[in-house]
């Protein structure tokens, strides 16, 4: 898995601080995006993640290139509906070359398993490779290709819907590949607005868990994917 921060707003927390800022201002957003000390900017951010009034946190954006990830995983991620992507297509690529594809340590431990996935993928493949040389249109012959193949995937999303991705993926209960995809994302995050993100991540990070009788009973850990 492969995850680069392409780019972010800049200076995220004065441009959210200023949005949030403006509401009780007599002068203009530019004047106080200029004008507000470090120390201004720090009380309006405190007061906004204090009262839960977010809407401000949609000023500040972010774009990220996630590559080596499964469709299986691109999947779940655009169920995040507030947020922009753009994906390698599979109609528009043919592939010239057996794809790449993620192997599940669950599967990839057990040899019987690995053997069992691994007959299913050149299945997959020759019947693939098969069908297009026939002349069957690539956006057809994917109709075969597994879940397991390899994805490219550019997304954005504003710091508010950030948040909430946060809480939901880096969770234990998460699924284990857009658990370390959520965990990789909060890495690149962090450092360009440490007072936002302080704290974000799985609600058991900030407090009591969310998950009821589902709850896994572990506190907060990162995870590092490879």
């Amino acid at each position: 898995m492969q995850v680069d921060l392409l780019y972010h707003t800049p200076n995220p927390e004065r441009a959210v601080a200023t949005a949030a800022r403006l509401c009780y201002a007599p002068i203009g957003a530019t004047e106080l995006m200029e004008s507000m000390s470090d120390g201004q900017v720090g009380k309006v951010l405190a007061t906004i993640m204090r009262s839960g009034h977010f809407s401000a946190l949609e000023h500040a954006s972010y774009t990220f290139a996630i590559d080596g990830v499964s469709r299986a995983l691109t999947h779940q991620l655009v169920r995040h509906r507030i947020a922009s992507f753009n994906q390698q297509s599979q109609r528009y690529v043919t592939y010239s070359a057996e794809p790449e594809v993620v192997l599940p340590q669950s599967i990839g431990s057990d040899p019987e398993a690995l053997a069992a996935f691994n007959t299913a993928i050149d299945v997959a493949w020759a019947t693939y490779a098969q069908l297009v040389e026939a002349g069957v249109p690539a956006e057809d012959a994917r109709y075969v290709l597994p879940n397991a193949c390899v994805a490219k995937i550019v997304v954005t999303m504003n710091i508010r819907e950030l948040l909430h991705f946060f809480e939901l993926r880096c969770c234990n209960r998460a699924q284990w590949e857009i658990q370390g995809l959520a965990h990789r994302m909060l890495e690149l995050v962090e450092p360009t607005a440490p007072y936002v993100f302080m704290d974000a991540g799985a609600a058991c990070r900030r407090g009591p868990c969310t998950e009821g009788k589902m709850t896994c009973g572990k506190p907060f850990e990162r995870v590092v994917r490879p």
